[in-house]
């Protein structure tokens, strides 16, 4: 698959793992032009089987992807709709097909990531950022509107009622601290720490089979929203999707017969034992 001819972007890929490095003008701004690369980015990867993980960083020390271009704003409609005619804006609906792509994404926040900025980041599987660089915001309470590429909806997911709340309607900046302690982030890390953290758990997650990190990914979406019951049923029927297209009946039959599980050894290990059968196809 050839990652090329993006504007806002530039895309690298060696080892199952693609790098996505916003490089567009000053500020990384998210307009019409970063949409459609991103459009163009997730088509290219819901057809891409060898590419396993995504990594999403900024060329620029202090921003990783700015708000949403107040250009494209200041034209919104100014009349009340009814919910029946209410369609998905742009910025979701690139949100929400990047956030289904089969690959892990990760975003790796060194800089500001505010309004639609941060709700790209909100779209991504994982989220790691550095201390002392990273804040973000959602300051749309102030101009009069609300977080409307996601952010409402994920942040309540990612943090609970209150908190995602306190962030939408104080309109203020929060760091990287502060992000692990809400929940927006998956880790806050030192500055020098970021770059072989994520790059660590990238390569790990790039040996396995790329059928089962999607299955895994795409189960833990749906769940998310389903009573128990019928989370369950979507379990089993990832597990089947994964089963089909992956060695792992393989992979199992192997560890009963050399009886693995019983050796406590194993039992001690298993975080280099499931790295060890990846060989195993």
């Amino acid at each position: 698959m050839k990652y090329e001819s993006f504007q806002t972007f530039d895309v690298t890929v060696e080892n199952g793992i693609a790098t996505v490095t916003f490089d567009f003008g000053p500020v990384n701004v998210q307009g019409q032009e970063m949409l459609a690369d991103l459009n163009s980015l997730a088509m290219r990867l819901e057809r891409d089987r060898d590419t396993k993980v995504v990594i999403f960083q900024s060329a620029n020390p202090e921003i990783w992807v700015c708000h949403y271009d107040t250009e494209l704003l200041k034209d919104m409609s100014t009349e009340a709709v009814s919910r029946e005619d209410a369609q998905l804006l742009d910025l979701q609906s690139v949100c929400e097909r990047i956030s289904k792509v089969p690959q892990a994404t990760i975003a790796k926040l060194e800089g500001f990531a505010r309004g639609g900025g941060h709700e790209l980041a909100l779209a991504l599987d994982m989220r790691f950022a550095a201390r002392g660089k990273f804040k973000f915001m959602q300051m749309e309470v102030g101009m009069g509107i609300l977080p409307c590429g996601g952010g409402a909806s994920r942040m309540a997911r990612q943090t609970g009622l209150g908190k995602a709340l306190e962030i939408i309607l104080s309109a203020q900046d929060y760091d990287a601290d502060d992000a692990e302690r809400l929940g927006t982030i998956n880790k806050a890390l030192e500055p020098d720490e970021i770059g072989p953290y994520v790059t660590a758990l990238a390569e790990r997650i790039a040996k396995f089979p790329a059928e089962s990190i999607n299955a895994c990914k795409q189960m833990v979406y749906e769940s998310i929203d389903k009573p128990i019951d019928e989370a369950l049923k979507a379990e089993a029927y990832w597990l089947y999707q994964a089963t089909s297209k992956t060695p792992a009946v393989k992979r199992f039959t192997l560890a009963d017969e050399q009886g693995l599980e019983h050796d406590i050894k194993n039992q001690r290990n298993w975080g280099d034992l499931v790295m060890q059968v990846q060989d195993i196809n």
